[in-house]
């Protein structure tokens, strides 16, 4: 099997052989040099497997092979989405193939893309993530461990709008208790700071205090979270307790870790929130990202100016 964390070729990928070699190569430039997730990089090598499949050679690769295969894909019934990240990875690819020699020329250079439509998951109102809040904090009034790491994992998901990766990555001297910020290493191993408001600082210092003292163990990890266990939190973990929370709370919308980033997000632009802010709070590359969250709030708006306005 291929190894996306060495770029290993994979005899079974369906490809030729020389196909199979350039596209380890380039699964290898992305995780070594471009400092992409392991998750990013299979993500790359499941699309460019399919729109390289069939060729004999990568010298065979031109523009229509490519259109071939990317209706091919919505024929499948591959949503637009799909079909313009696959456009995208072959763009990438092709650019990569061209500089690094293993192509005369960008087959994929006039490759159009449909328009992507981006569907923002559903999130919990401000008031519901209140009332999920206020059960685990009723939750944690016994200073039990699991409960009180449970409640930093959702204020600090809410509080502050990080990955659930960000969060579970995170070791102590990452946080800054006094100052009540977090150093975060995010995609591309871009790092950012970020900050957290008073109810989730009490939470941190609850948990230190009377939490992870009584999970630890000799050979626990320097990791701010941790499991039963004593190892670092898994991301799988933080996923059902963000989900078992939301389902506590008769009417709240049930929603993961990254509805809650888009909650945090979703509320602050509705507060008032300089978009250019929550950009650096989210750790988005570019300011397009966060402005998809500008359409939720103006949305909201029309609700509420439809409910409460005498002349809607």
């Amino acid at each position: 099997m291929a190894s996306t964390r060495t770029g290993a070729a994979d005899p079974d990928d369906g490809l030729a052989p020389e196909v199979s070699a350039v596209l380890a190569a380039f699964t290898g430039h992305l995780l070594h040099e471009r400092g992409r997730s392991p998750h990013t990089v299979r993500g790359y090598r499941s699309d460019l497997t399919d729109l390289l499949r069939d060729l004999p050679g990568l010298g065979a690769l031109d523009l229509e092979h490519l259109r071939r295969r990317l209706a091919a894909t919505h024929a499948a019934g591959a949503g637009r989405a799909t079909v313009a990240r696959r456009t995208a990875a072959a763009r990438t690819f092709c650019a990569w193939a061209v500089r690094t020699g293993r192509l005369t020329h960008d087959p994929a250079a006039r490759l159009g893309s449909p328009g992507a439509v981006t569907v923002l998951p559903e999130v919990p109102a401000a008031d519901e993530a209140a009332a999920v809040l206020d059960a685990a904090i009723s939750g944690a009034t016994e200073d039990h461990p699991e409960a009180l790491r449970d409640l930093l994992v959702l204020e600090l998901l809410y509080g502050t709008g990080i990955r659930v990766a960000e969060l579970c990555g995170l070791d102590l001297d990452r946080v800054d208790e006094p100052g009540r910020t977090l150093r975060v290493r995010g995609k591309g191993d871009r790092e950012r700071t970020v900050v957290f408001g008073v109810p989730a600082g009490r939470a941190v210092r609850r948990w230190l205090e009377h939490g992870r003292p009584a999970l630890a163990t000799p050979a626990s990890p320097a990791a701010l979270l941790l499991g039963v266990r004593g190892g670092r939190l898994d991301p799988r973990v933080a996923r059902t307790v963000v989900h078992r929370a939301m389902q506590a709370v008769p009417g709240a919308t049930d929603v993961g870790p990254h509805g809650l980033r888009h909650a945090a997000a979703t509320h602050l632009l509705e507060g008032g929130a300089d978009l250019r802010y929550v950009q650096e709070l989210l750790g988005h590359a570019t300011l397009s990202t966060t402005q998809l969250y500008t359409h939720v709030t103006v949305d909201r708006l029309k609700v509420v100016h439809d409910q409460a306005h005498p002349r809607a």
